[in-house]
């Protein structure tokens, strides 16, 4: 899947705020700290349009991207990057109202095509367990992005994503891809795997 361009379109707290629903759409899950963004710059080729924050929690709204591909099965698409969970720091108050936001988006969006959950690599949080196991009663294909590869020594990498794919209780055919941002080792897979998601809702 070769990626033409993309933009920044919105920021949204309400599903009544979202761009008009006219594309297929892949939502991005992942854990405060775990490099979202920074993934997201990474699989865009577009260093900078999600913003990282030095400090976790940066994503606090439902923010789209529109991208345009250079593939003759899906012209189009839009990325919703969600809010991360699990960041002690962020105020309860704002916590709360992430829960919400993101099930109406995830149980109403009818264009949504599937789900992207990203996870750090190197541990297993019992929020990712949580979220896990929610997503797997929404009828939506989910793929697990395992995120700072680069952290881990290539002898250990196998280790790892066992006890992911354990740890997750994911099921055989649930993908599980390794993947860095700072070496971009993966996103041709993770990409790919994204198309295909998408050709099989189409």
């Amino acid at each position: 899947m070769k990626i033409r361009s993309a933009e920044f379109i919105k920021s949204c707290v309400a599903l009544d705020q979202c761009p008009k629903a006219v594309c297929p759409e892949i939502a991005l899950l992942g854990r405060s700290n775990v490099g979202k963004s920074s993934a997201l710059n990474c699989l865009l080729n577009r260093k900078g349009l999600a913003k990282v924050g030095k400090v976790p929690g940066k994503t606090q709204m439902i923010n789209f991207f529109h991208v345009e591909l250079a593939d003759s099965q899906v012209r189009q698409l839009h990325f919703v990057d969600l809010p991360g969970y699990g960041y002690a720091k962020v105020p309860q108050s704002v916590r709360q109202a992430w829960g919400p936001m993101i099930e109406t988006y995830l149980t109403s969006r009818h264009t949504l095509c599937g789900v992207v959950v990203f996870i750090d690599i190197r541990r297993v949080e019992r929020s990712d367990e949580e979220l896990l196991h929610w997503l797997k009663t929404l009828p939506y294909a989910m793929i697990v992005v395992a995120t700072k590869l680069d952290k881990i020594s290539t002898g250990k990498r196998r280790e790892h994503l066992d006890r992911i794919r354990k740890g997750l209780s994911l099921l055989p055919h649930t993908e599980l891809l390794p993947f860095s941002s700072y070496t971009q080792e993966g996103r041709a897979e993770v990409l790919c795997a994204i198309k295909n998601l998408i050709v099989a809702n189409i």
